[in-house]
C-alpha cells in the first residue's frame, strides 16, 4: 500500500471513529432527555402528592397534553364526558364559557365561537399514538386471543422491578451487584413461561441474543430502528411511559440521590431493559417480519411532528373548557372573597389570648374558621406544615430515620426522641431511663419481628392461626367491630407504656446560636416576631386510618407522608427554651415570659385536637389551655356536621355519637374511605386573616398568613411563591391527574390493591405497571365525583411589584404562570386582578 493510500485510510478511520463517538453522545443526550422528562413518585410510607407532569412544566400545559396523549395515551385535561355532565346542569354555564374564550388568545385567533365549543364537547377525541417497536411487531392475525405483547412485556418488566426493588417484603432475596439490567436479563433466561404467555414457544432461543449492557441496549435499538435522530427523545420518552409507574419509582432514586449530591442509575437501566425487549422480539421473528416491522414504524415516526402538532390542535376546545370549568370556581371563590371585603367593620376584637397557627392543608380551613367563631379570643394563622423545620427524625431506638419536609428539600438538621422528665427532680434519671427505654424497645420489637417471620413459612397460614389463639382472635374482632379509640401513635409502638408520656421529639446536634438562628427564621416567616399571645398552638395535623396501604398520603400531602406532630413538638420546646429566647431577645425579637408554645395534632379523620407535652405546661398556662380544649370540642363538632352527608353519616346525630362513627371508620379495616384528604383542594390564598374571616370556603383553600407590611425586601414572598406555592401545586396536580386519567396516573380500585416491597407501591390485582397516584377510592362515593380538576388558583396580597420581582427571578414560578400550569390573582384596593399573559386585569364578578 502507498503512503497516499495509508493516509487516505487512516483519515477514514479516523473520521468513522469521530462519527461513532458523536454518535455515542448524541444517544447519550437523548437518552438522559427521556428520563428527565418522568416525575418521581414517592414510596407509600413517605407518600408525597407530585405533579406527574413536573418534569415538562417548561412547556405550555396543551403542549404537554398533546405529548402525552400521543406518546403515551396519557389525558391531561379533564374529560369531555365530566365536562359534558358539568355543562348540562348548569356547573359551567355560559358566561364562564365566554370568559374562558376571552382567557386563550389561541382560541380567539382560531375564531372558536360558544356553539362550535358545544358542538365539540359532544364529540369524543380523536388523537393519534405514535406506536412503539413492540406494537408494531405484534402483527399475528390470533393476537387479539392472547395478551399482547407490550401487555406481557409490561407484567414481566413489573414482576422483575419488584423483585429486584423489594428490600422488605420477601424473605428471600435476590443478588442486585450486576444492577437492574444484568438482573432482568438473568430472570428472563430462566422464565419459560413468558415465551408461552407471549405466543413465542421458542423465545427461549431469542434471549440469546440479548445485548449484554445497558448501553449496548441502548444503542443497538436506536441504531438498528433506523428512526431518525430528531424523534429519538420523543420515541425514548414514550418507551418509559409504556411503564411509567416504575419509570417513577427510579426517578424517585435520582431525585434522593441528587438531594444527596450522587446519581442514580435505575431509570437508564429500565430504559435499556424496554429497548432490549425489541431485540429479544426481532430475534424471535422472521425476516419479512423484521423488514415490515421496520417500514411500519419508520413510516409512523416521520410524521411524529405532523401528530403532535394536530393533537396540540385537536386539545385546543378540550384546554377552553378546562379553562371554563376553572372560571366557574373562580367566580364563586371571587364573590366570597369579595364579601369578607364588603362587611361591615366588625367590632374591635378582645385582646387575643390564643395564637393557633394550622399548617395550611385544606382541611384546616373549616376548622380555623369554627374555632375563631367559638372563642373571638382566638387568631389562627397559616403556615407550612413542616414549620419551617427541614428535618430528618430519628423514633427512638431505631434506625428508622425519615425526613419530615417537603421533598422539594433535603434535611439538614435532626430530630431524636429523649426521654425528658417534667419533674426537674427526677431528670437526674433521664439518661439511665433513655437506655432502659431503648433496650425494652429493642426487645419488644425483635420478638414481634420473629413472630411475624413464623407466619411466612411455607405451611404456617393455619398453623399460625392456631398459635397465635385468642390473641388473633382479637384482631379479628377489631375488623368485625372496629374500636371507637382514637388516633394511635405509631412512633411508640413497641415502646413499654410508662416511657411513652416523656418520649419527646427534640432537635439534637445544634449549638446554641444555630438553635436561636433557626428560631428567629421560623418566627420571622410566620410573621410572629412580635405581638406573642400568652398560648401559641403549633397544630399540625394526621389521618386516622387501618388496613390502608395509601394511609400516609392522608396525612400530609407534602412532609413526605408524615403527620406534622414531630415538627410541631420540636419547635414548641426549641421556642420554650429560655436560652434559645435569651439569644433572639439579643436579635431584637420579643418573646414574653409568659408565653408558652404548645404542640398539637389536628385529627382530619375525626376532627378532633389533640395536644402534646402538657405535663411541661406551667400553672399558670393551664386554664387557657383547658378552655381551648371545650373551643376544640365545640368547633370539632360544627366541622364534623358540615362534612357528616360527605361520608354518609347524620349531621344531626348527638355529639358522641358523630365522633363516635368518625373514630369506627378510621378503626375499619374494610374502610375504602375514612377519609376524603384533599379532594376538593382548588385554591392558595397567600394573605391576612381579615381576607378570608368568616367566610365559608368549602375545605377547598390553602391558607397562608403573609402580611406584605413586615416584608418590606419580599424575601418571604418570595419563599412562599417557591416553596408553599409549588408544594400547593403538587397537591393540586396529583389530584387533577389521578381524576383526569384515573388508568394510568391513578392506582385503581383500592380493593384490588397488593403492596409491593413493603412500601413501594402498589399493583392492581397481582400484576401490571406500578400503580402511582390516587385510587378511585379517594375521588368518587361510588355514586358522584368528589374532586374537580381545577388547576390550583393562587390570590396573593402584594403589591404588584413585588410579585413580579419573584417571577422574573424564577424560571420556575415563571414557567407554571406562562404555561398556564396554574392561576395567579392578587387583591387590588377596589377588589381582585389576575395576572393573563403578563398583564393583570380586573376579576369580575357578574355571572351573566
Amino acid at each position: 500500500m502507498d503512503t497516499f493510500t495509508r493516509q487516505l485510510s487512516s483519515t477514514a478511520t479516523s473520521d468513522a471513529g469521530v462519527a461513532e463517538v458523536a454518535r455515542r453522545a448524541d444517544i447519550e443526550r437523548v437518552c438522559n432527555q427521556a428520563c428527565q422528562a418522568i416525575a418521581p413518585a414517592w414510596p407509600l410510607d413517605r407518600a408525597i402528592a407530585v405533579n406527574p407532569h413536573w418534569s415538562r412544566i417548561g412547556m405550555p400545559v396543551r403542549r404537554v397534553a398533546a405529548r402525552m396523549a400521543v406518546l403515551g395515551a396519557i389525558h391531561v385535561f379533564a374529560p369531555r364526558e365530566q365536562l359534558r355532565r358539568a355543562w348540562q346542569t348548569g356547573r359551567i354555564s355560559a358566561a364562564d364559557l365566554a370568559q374562558a374564550l376571552q382567557q386563550l388568545p389561541e382560541a380567539q385567533a382560531a375564531g372558536m365561537t360558544p356553539e362550535q365549543c358545544v358542538n365539540i364537547l359532544h364529540t369524543n377525541s380523536q388523537l393519534r399514538q405514535l406506536p412503539l417497536l413492540i406494537d408494531v411487531l405484534d402483527n399475528d392475525p390470533k393476537r387479539h386471543a392472547r395478551l399482547s405483547w407490550r401487555q406481557a412485556v409490561t407484567h414481566q418488566v413489573s414482576q422483575t422491578c419488584a423483585a429486584y426493588f423489594d428490600q422488605q417484603q420477601a424473605g428471600w432475596q435476590p443478588q442486585r451487584d450486576q444492577g437492574l439490567y444484568g438482573f432482568w436479563k438473568e430472570t428472563l433466561q430462566n422464565d419459560p413461561a413468558i415465551g408461552l404467555l407471549m405466543g413465542l414457544p421458542n423465545l427461549g432461543r431469542a434471549i440469546k441474543a440479548l445485548p449484554a449492557t445497558a448501553g449496548d441496549a441502548e444503542r443497538w435499538a436506536l441504531e438498528r430502528m433506523g428512526l431518525e435522530p430528531a424523534v429519538w427523545a420523543d420515541y425514548l420518552e414514550s418507551v418509559l411511559l409504556s411503564v411509567n409507574g416504575w419509570a417513577s419509582w427510579c426517578a424517585y432514586l435520582g431525585w434522593q440521590a441528587g438531594l444527596e449530591g450522587g446519581k442514580d442509575a435505575h431509570l437508564r437501566e429500565l430504559l435499556a431493559i424496554r429497548l432490549a425487549w425489541g431485540a429479544v422480539l426481532l430475534e424471535a421473528s422472521d425476516d419479512a417480519g423484521h423488514r415490515q416491522a421496520f417500514l411500519a414504524l419508520q413510516q409512523a415516526w416521520r410524521q411524529a411532528p405532523q401528530v403532535l402538532e394536530e393533537a396540540e390542535r385537536n386539545l385546543l376546545a378540550d384546554e377552553l373548557w378546562q379553562c371554563a370549568l376553572e372560571v366557574g370556581y373562580q367566580r364563586e371563590l371571587a364573590q366570597a372573597l369579595a364579601s369578607a371585603g364588603n362587611a361591615p367593620p366588625a367590632p374591635a376584637p378582645p385582646v387575643i389570648e390564643v395564637q393557633a397557627v394550622f399548617c395550611i392543608d385544606v382541611r384546616s380551613e373549616p376548622l380555623r374558621r369554627a374555632m375563631e367563631a367559638a372563642w373571638p379570643a382566638v387568631q389562627t394563622l397559616g403556615f407550612a406544615g413542616f414549620f419551617g423545620l427541614p428535618a430528618a427524625y430519628t423514633p427512638l431506638a431505631t434506625p428508622a430515620r425519615r425526613p419530615q419536609l417537603p421533598g422539594l428539600l433535603a434535611p439538614s438538621v435532626e430530630v431524636c426522641d429523649r426521654i425528658a422528665s417534667a419533674a426537674p427532680q427526677e431528670r437526674d434519671t433521664d439518661a439511665l431511663l433513655q437506655i432502659a427505654a431503648g433496650r425494652a424497645r429493642q426487645s419488644r420489637l425483635g420478638r414481634a419481628e420473629q413472630w411475624l417471620a413464623a407466619s411466612h413459612w411455607p405451611g404456617a397460614a393455619f398453623s399460625y392461626v392456631e398459635a397465635a389463639g385468642l390473641g388473633y382472635l382479637g384482631k379479628l374482632g377489631n375488623w368485625l367491630l372496629p374500636s371507637k379509640k382514637k388516633r394511635s401513635r405509631d412512633d411508640l409502638h413497641g415502646l413499654p407504656a410508662r416511657y411513652r408520656a416523656i418520649c419527646r421529639p427534640q432537635l439534637v446536634g445544634l449549638d446554641l446560636d444555630a438553635r436561636v438562628a433557626l428560631a428567629a427564621r421560623v418566627l420571622h416567616a410566620m410573621g410572629l416576631e412580635r405581638c406573642l399571645a400568652p398560648l401559641v398552638l403549633l397544630v399540625g395535623h394526621g389521618s386516622q386510618s387501618f388496613n390502608n396501604a395509601h394511609a400516609a398520603a392522608l396525612d400530609c400531602g407534602a412532609c413526605c407522608g408524615q403527620s406534622g406532630e414531630v415538627n410541631a413538638r420540636s419547635l414548641a420546646q426549641l421556642l420554650n427554651d429560655g436560652a434559645v429566647r435569651r439569644g433572639l431577645c439579643a436579635r431584637a425579637i420579643m418573646v414574653p415570659d409568659a408565653t408558652v408554645f404548645v404542640a398539637a395534632l389536628h385529627n382530619t379523620t375525626t376532627d378532633e385536637i389533640e395536644g402534646f407535652d402538657l405535663d411541661l405546661l406551667p400553672d399558670l398556662a393551664r386554664p387557657r389551655w383547658q378552655k381551648m380544649e371545650a373551643v376544640f370540642a365545640e368547633a370539632g363538632d360544627q366541622v364534623r356536621r358540615e362534612r357528616a352527608t360527605s361520608v354518609q353519616l347524620d349531621p344531626h346525630a348527638p355529639y358522641d355519637v358523630l365522633l363516635n362513627q368518625l373514630r369506627r371508620r378510621g378503626n375499619d379495616g374494610a374502610q375504602t374511605r375514612p377519609e376524603w384528604g384533599l379532594a376538593g383542594n382548588a385554591a392558595l390564598l397567600i394573605a391576612p386573616r381579615h381576607r378570608s374571616r368568616g367566610v365559608t370556603l368549602g375545605g377547598r383553600s390553602f391558607l397562608h398568613d403573609y402580611d406584605s407590611g413586615e416584608d418590606a425586601d419580599g424575601s418571604v414572598l418570595e419563599l412562599l411563591m417557591t416553596a408553599p406555592m409549588v408544594v400547593a401545586h403538587w397537591i393540586n396536580w396529583q389530584y387533577h391527574a389521578s381524576t383526569c386519567d384515573p388508568q394510568r396516573l391513578g392506582s385503581g380500585n383500592k380493593l384490588l390493591h397488593n403492596v409491593v416491597g413493603g412500601t413501594i407501591g402498589v399493583f392492581e390485582g397481582n400484576g401490571g405497571d406500578l400503580r402511582i397516584g390516587l385510587s378511585h377510592q379517594s375521588l368518587h362515593d361510588g355514586e358522584r365525583a368528589m374532586h374537580e380538576p381545577l388547576r390550583l388558583t393562587v390570590v396573593i396580597d402584594a403589591p404588584r411589584a413585588a410579585i413580579e420581582a419573584v417571577i422574573n427571578k424564577h424560571a420556575l414560578v415563571r414557567q407554571l404562570l406562562e404555561n398556564r400550569w396554574l392561576h395567579l390573582w392578587r387583591f387590588e384596593q377596589a377588589g381582585l386582578e389576575r395576572l393573563e399573559h403578563g398583564r393583570w386585569s380586573v376579576v369580575s364578578l357578574a355571572t351573566q
